[in-house]
Parts: structure tokens; C-alpha cells; sequence
């Protein structure tokens, strides 16, 4: 049946109105259920249960790495160092410093050389660890190479293994000056949360300085992995694990009540004799991935497949392959009635239209330049 296109255009009309109104008979109706049935009542969503990464899996890498016993290493080194150079950058002394796992090893040497003393007026250094092995090699470097220092060491044993609650050292009621951490916060589920943490553990006008891998690390494994699934699997998985974005750190320390919070990022290429050096390296930091949502190991045609698009892809002219580590350093201090603050809203003493008129009073507008010239 053919239907006048008048006749068509009044029958479309009145079904739309038709669906409109069910849909706001439907949308009170829910809504009206939503707010009446117990079950469906909405409540404060927490994101501290979103768990994106495995915590009990990291603490295995990093058992891995204590077993290991190589804690000299290059991009950790480097990192570190930034990190205490940022600390001695400010003109005042801090002489209690707490180290939030990640490489905390390496930034504890790199405080006796480079932060302690006179230079840096360090006197103790507080590790939070919850790797076991590794806070027993802390305690042996501690009383052995680093006796000599003068500077005081001591461990806590933290029993959350994402460490973002810092329970035990909020616990003891000690306070400190500054707080670092080197390569730990992108593994942390509840990132805000442990940023609130840590502000708790400082002292008013205390400094936190962090270093955490971002978004921009191993873009090439990932090319690499894409590519070889694709070709062997028919499809692509996550390989690397997800990290932070330049943009979310500032707001990330706002939402911890940090003041005077600053980013700033360093990208890091390293280069290696094949891909299969970079994997031996990241396993030997324990920065390999811990996805919770992980598919499984990487089949092995499929390992072979990645490293030969690798060396394809990526391959200098020396025959080495790089790898990037985008850096995100962050510093935040906890609120002091000293620090600076923004004016509060209706304080100021001037406004945009007296200034508009006494520059144009003046002849700087446009509009008066332009009435010069004709004349």
C-alpha cells in the first residue's frame, strides 16, 4: 500500500510522539524503581576494588628480582638519580626521607652518594616494601655497604601488596620530610588512594618526589606484538600493561591535596642486540607485565613471530633495536599555611572593564589606532 505523503509525514509525526511519551512513562518508571528497590539503590561506587593489574603476580616479579640479587641497573640508576637531583634542587634540607618500594634499593644508594652529608642534610631513610626478599636485602646492603654513611636505615613491612595504603607506616605515627618513589606508582591499582597516603606520612611542607613509567613506555614491543598476533592469531590481545597519561598526574596530585603540584616527562630509548634482550631486561627490573585481565602466554610461534617484526620494524643501522621509556616525574608538596594559594573568588581590587577603559583612554585599542590613521 502506498501511503500520500501527507498521510506518511502525520503517521510518522504521531508514532514519534508515541515513542517519546513511553519513553518518559519508561525512563519515570525506572527511575522510580531505582530509587524505590533496595537492590537497584545506587550507591558510592569505590574505585579502590577496581583491580587492573594482578598485585599477588607483581610481588612474584619482584621476588624474582631479589633472587636475582642485580640491583645495578642502568635505567633505574638514571631515573633514580633524577629523582634525588630534583631533591637536592630545593634550597631546604630534608633529614627524613621514606622510599615507597619500586627501585628503592638504588634510590637509598643514590641518597648515601649524592643526597647525604652536608649536601643534602639526609640522616634516615625509611623503606616500604612489601616483597619480603627485597626488604631483606635492604636491611643486608643497609648494615653492610652502607653503614658507613652515617645515615640511619630502617624497613617497614607492608602487608597490601598494591602498597597504595601504606597502613603500616601510617600505623607507627611517624612523619617524614620527603617521601620518593622510583618505579613503583604504575603498578598501583588504587593510585589515588596511595598518593593520599603518602601525604599522610609527610610532615606539613613535606616534599613528594615520584617517578612512574607513562603511556608512551615500549610503544614498540607493543607495534611488535600487534603485528605478530595479527598475523598467527587472527586477532590482538594486550600484551604491555596500561599506564598513566601525562595529563591525568597533575590532577592526580590535586586529588590527593598535594600543593604546588608539577609534571614534567623524559623519554628514555635504550638500545639492545635483539628483542629478546629487551624482554631479559624488563624481567630482570620486574617490570614485566601483570595484567589482571591477561589472556595467557604469548605462543611461541607467535614470541618468534613478534621478535622477528621487532628487528624488521625497529632495527638501527648498528643492528640494534631501541626501546622507549617514557618517564613521568611528579612532585607535590603537603599543605603549609607558607605555601602559596590562589586568591579566593571576589578578593580582587580591580576589574577587566577599568583596565579596558584606561587602555583605551590611553589610545592602545585598535579601534583608536586605526581612527589615528584615517585622519
Amino acid at each position: 500500500m502506498t501511503w500520500p505523503g501527507a498521510a506518511l509525514r502525520a503517521l510518522t509525526a504521531a508514532r514519534s510522539m508515541r515513542c517519546r511519551a513511553c519513553d518518559r512513562l519508561a525512563s519515570a518508571a525506572t527511575l522510580q524503581r531505582r530509587w524505590t528497590d533496595p537492590c537497584t539503590t545506587p550507591r558510592l561506587r569505590s574505585y579502590s576494588k577496581v583491580s587492573v593489574f594482578d598485585s599477588n603476580l607483581k610481588l612474584e616479579h619482584r621476588e624474582r628480582v631479589a633472587r636475582l640479587g642485580r640491583y645495578d641497573d642502568r635505567l633505574q640508576n638514571e631515573i633514580a638519580h633524577r629523582l634525588v637531583d630534583r631533591l637536592l634542587d630545593c634550597t631546604r634540607t630534608f633529614e627524613s626521607v621514606l622510599v615507597v618500594g619500586g627501585a628503592g634499593l638504588v634510590v637509598a644508594r643514590k641518597l648515601v652518594e649524592e643526597a647525604s652529608g652536608d649536601r643534602g642534610g639526609i640522616r634516615s631513610v625509611t623503606y616500604a616494601e612489601s616483597s619480603p626478599s627485597l626488604r631483606a636485602a635492604f636491611d643486608a646492603k643497609a648494615a653492610f655497604e652502607l653503614a658507613s654513611s652515617g645515615v640511619a636505615f630502617d624497613s617497614v613491612a607492608l602487608s597490601d601488596p598494591d602498597e597504595s595504603t601504606l597502613a603500616e607506616v601510617l600505623a607507627s605515627g611517624r612523619t617524614f620530610d620527603a617521601a620518593i618513589s622510583c618505579l613503583g606508582l604504575h603498578w598501583v591499582n588504587d593510585l589515588p588512594g596511595c598518593l593520599a597516603s603518602i601525604r599522610r606520612c609527610l610532615k606539613p611542607d613535606g616534599l613528594f618526589l615520584g617517578g612512574f613509567l607513562g603511556g608512551d613506555t615500549l610503544q614498540e614491543m607493543r607495534i611488535a606484538c600487534s603485528v605478530a598476533e595479527m598475523e598467527r592469531e587472527g586477532g590482538v590481545s594486550p600484551r604491555t600493561s596500561p599506564l598513566a597519561r601525562v595529563r591525568d598526574a597533575g590532577s592526580l596530585l590535586s586529588a590527593a591535596s598535594f600543593g604546588l603540584p608539577v609534571v614534567d616527562v623524559d623519554t628514555i630509548s635504550i638500545r639492545y642486540p635483539t628483542a629478546s634482550h629487551v624482554v631479559d631486561h624488563l624481567r630482570r627490573m620486574g617490570e614485566q607485565g601483570a595484567n589482571s585481565s591477561r589472556r595467557g602466554f604469548l605462543g611461541r610461534d607467535s614470541a618468534l613471530a613478534a621478535a622477528a617484526a621487532y628487528q624488521a620494524l625497529f632495527q638501527e643501522e648498528d643492528g640494534t633495536v631501541p626501546s622507549t621509556y617514557q618517564v613521568i616525574y611528579v612532585s607535590g608538596w603537603s599543605p603549609h599555611e607558607s605555601q602559596q594559594r590562589p586568591s579566593k573568588r571576589g578578593a580582587a581590587n580591580a576589574s577587566f572593564r577599568d583596565l579596558k577603559q584606561e587602555i583605551e583612554g590611553q589610545g592602545g585599542s585598535g579601534e583608536a589606532e586605526k581612527k589615528g590613521d584615517s585622519s
